[in-house]
């Protein structure tokens, strides 16, 4: 008999398997679906929407590091509209649930998104990117700051009966009090982490390799700042985590569950190896067939630290 694989991640919201796709790696899910077959994973995450199309950053922006990729992608994106009207109902022929990411640079504009987005068949849930520039506090970003995290976190709640996931930022001195704030403004579930602020220098040329001198790093590198803050924020909070960052494998994913997130998210992997999550996913039911564990919740939060 497999093991039992449904995990809950908050908000009533059930998957088939903790396997999804993280934001920004995985395109509106269409561009993968030859290679992934989408109906097997437990969520497909899109690509961050905004109310209006962003172009992104200039080029060069994005680069390979020693085991991992900066990128300033600036979140280029189609916009609400296209993505309503030209992406959302491509996934909507599956049965995996579908969560949008949003961000934008003003409480009003998560307001908007997630109310246009409640009234869009085939939404299943809300990430709310908080890493983003408030341009009415002089560009900082939200999720630096708990206030300011808690008012996004309120807005965006009080518009939508959609389950709503936080994404946390790893660029504070303590996560676990943005963690504590946007639990206590609503949120239904965080995931973590976003990418780490990092840069390149070309030294022949003495100029930086990203044209915004600064970019996010994500890749293996960072899963085990990554999951030291899964697994402190776990401790903290009530409501469910998954874990994001360099999972690359199945092994990377079982340290996140096992140190207490509910769920994970494939992202960078995907890059590399465009059938990284279903890879991930077979992987972890091995994992639990070989170990005889007949429930993945069982393994969840199982570490032993005495």
């Amino acid at each position: 008999m497999k093991p039992e694989m449904k995990v809950h991640i908050g908000g009533g919201l059930v998957l088939r398997n903790p396997v999804m796709t993280a934001s920004g790696t995985f395109g509106y899910g269409e561009e993968y679906s030859p290679y992934v077959a989408l109906d097997l994973i437990g969520a497909v995450i899109v690509k961050g929407i905004s109310l209006e199309p962003r172009i992104g950053n200039p080029p060069p922006r994005i680069m390979e590091t020693p085991c991992g990729m900066l990128n300033s992608i600036g979140l280029e994106n189609v916009g609400l509209e296209i993505f309503l009207q030209e992406k959302l109902p491509f996934l909507r022929r599956y049965d995996t649930p579908v969560i949008v990411n949003i961000f934008g640079e003003t409480v009003d504009e998560y307001r908007c998104l997630a109310e246009r987005l409640s009234r869009a068949g085939g939404v299943r849930g809300l990430e709310v990117n908080i890493s983003c520039p408030n341009v009415k506090k002089g560009g900082i970003a939200f999720g630096t700051d708990p206030v300011m995290a808690a008012e996004v976190t309120r807005a965006v709640r009080e518009a939508t009966d959609l389950p709503v996931i936080v994404k946390l930022s790893p660029n504070v001195t303590d996560v676990t009090v943005i963690a504590s704030a946007v639990e206590k403004a609503g949120a239904d579930a965080l995931s973590l982490i976003n990418t780490l602020r990092g840069m390149s220098v070309d030294v022949e040329k003495r100029v930086p390799h990203l044209r915004t001198v600064t970019g996010g790093l994500s890749g293996p590198a960072v899963r085990p700042i990554a999951l030291r803050m899964v697994w402190e924020v776990v401790q903290t909070v009530s409501v469910p985590v998954i874990g994001i960052g360099g999972i690359m494998e199945a092994g990377d994913a079982l340290q996140f569950l096992i140190a207490g997130a509910c769920a994970v998210q494939v992202g960078t992997a995907s890059f590399t190896n465009p059938c990284a999550a279903i890879e991930v996913l077979e992987g972890i039911e091995a994992y639990l067939e070989r170990h005889r564990i007949e429930d993945i919740n069982n393994l969840i939060g199982s570490l032993n630290i005495s």
